[in-house]
């Protein structure tokens, strides 16, 4: 099935087909009732003979399309905003492998389609496949989606002094997204070369294997950090100066101080997985802080709701009111890169202040019965302040608390914990996913 909680995405070819894209256009179009469309595209080698596909179901329906060409998928955020369009599409599969491809979907402003407010709408109108034949074509012009987008994030940047840093492009989208700051710091490129293929490893920040080549050349080369960003440049990891990989609630984090220190008093959103010295820091310094859902759809919905300016997640996106509260890992860097100027700190030191408290890694236990464990799980641990913002939320007064959430498209709990000390989170590590062993034996 292509059509996911937060986007379309499948394998070209099999999944993903001409004949698809082009009733997804058309589907997008009757949905909104969309008189023009943004598109941007990734640089997969797929992408061309989808996006003829798409543009002409687009047209076909009566929409103009706006070409911004190959972008990243934060610009094609921006421009949805800048041309005040109906609607945007990004023809991308982000992370995914050579094979996939895929489409991100949204209305008015940059809003996201999200599975339940309209991507199985649209999914609906294809199956039917009721089009009528076109009578009132629209037109293609192309535009330049890049250089207002730039301009808005670099105007961010202090441009005082030049910082070095290593950036690994995952020979993507990141080419695009971090090229205005080639003038302001000294980057030095790895995979740089735009490749569907993806020849040296996936374009996922996510998978710390992938890091060695990254933190290494880090090392080599006395640079100030390091970043790796994924396929269609909306997600970002980062290592320090010495090449450790940091953990990417500690960045939210460090960007939230950075910004408060510009604005004053605002309002910081962070997921629910992140660590707690979130709110400890943003508080420690008048801001507001709260937790959020986990998934961009959800995020970028209370951050208009709450008016909130930045946002965080684990999975590395970075949510700025700049960008209409999407992802711009161009300002992500900028914010770290202004922290590292004012503070004159070394990032290893920054993060080594926030490095409070002890938290595991997202841990996923395939399970089919997801709703009994968290059920049971509750019950358990009666002693815990609950939480169902998303899955189950657990505190205690002992030093600890974890989250449990059910995957939205597979049998998986995964899992995150954290605590006042090292030997704390052991402990409770192992008696939480020894008890999650006996609900699901049904020993409890």
């Amino acid at each position: 099935m292509v059509f996911k909680a937060y986007d379309i995405r499948g394998i070209y070819g099999t999944d993903l087909t001409e004949e698809l894209v082009y009733k997804i256009g058309r589907a997008f179009v009757q949905f909104l009732k969309a008189r023009s469309v943004v598109i941007g595209y990734d640089m997969r080698e797929s992408t061309p003979k989808l996006l003829d596909s798409l543009i002409k179901g687009i047209t076909d329906e009566g929409a103009n399309v706006i070409d911004i060409g190959l972008v990243s998928t934060p610009i094609s955020y921006f421009a949805n905003t800048f041309f005040g369009v109906d609607g945007s599409i990004m023809l991308t599969a982000s992370h995914n492998p050579k094979e996939y491809n895929g489409l991100k979907l949204c209305r008015q402003n940059a809003i996201p389609l999200s599975g339940k407010s309209g991507i199985m709408d649209i999914k609906e109108i294809v199956e039917k496949n009721e089009f009528q034949p076109s009578t009132n074509k629209g037109g293609t012009v192309k535009k330049d989606g890049k250089s207002e987008y730039f301009k808005a994030m670099m105007s961010h940047l202090n441009t005082e002094k030049k910082l070095s840093f290593v950036c690994d492009y995952s020979n993507a989208m990141g080419v695009v997204e971090l090229e205005p700051l080639k003038e302001y710091a000294d980057i030095i490129p790895m995979y740089e070369e735009l490749n569907g293929n993806f020849p040296n490893h996936e374009a996922n920040p996510l998978k710390f294997e992938l890091y060695s080549n990254l933190s290494e050349k880090v090392r080599e080369n006395d640079v100030s950090f390091g970043v790796m960003i994924d396929g269609d440049a909306d997600r970002a990891g980062f290592v320090d100066e010495n090449g450790e990989i940091i953990s990417n609630d500690l960045m939210t984090a460090l960007i939230a101080k950075d910004i408060l220190s510009r604005k004053g008093p605002v309002k910081i959103l962070y997921d629910l997985r992140s660590s707690k010295i979130i709110k400890e820091v943003v508080e420690s310094i008048g801001g507001e802080a709260t937790k959020c859902r986990v998934g961009h759809a959800f995020i970028k919905q209370q951050m208009r709701q709450e008016k909130a300016v930045f946002a965080g997640e684990l999975s590395g996106h970075f949510y700025f009111e700049e960008n209409t509260v999407a992802e711009s890992t161009l300002l992500a860097i900028i914010h770290v890169m202004n922290i590292l100027l004012s503070t004159g700190k070394k990032l290893s030191e920054l993060i080594h202040e926030l490095k409070v408290y002890a938290k595991s890694e997202e841990i996923n236990l395939e399970i089919e019965d997801k709703e009994r464990v968290l059920e049971k799980l509750e019950v358990f641990y009666y002693k815990g302040k609950s939480e169902h913002l998303d899955g189950l939320t657990l505190e205690f007064d002992d030093g600890w608390w974890f989250n449990v959430r059910a995957s939205n498209t597979e049998p998986i709990l995964r899992v995150n914990i954290e605590a006042d000390t090292k030997e704390i989170l052991e402990k409770k590590k192992y008696e939480l996913l020894e008890t999650i062993q006996k609900i699901v034996e049904h020993k409890i």
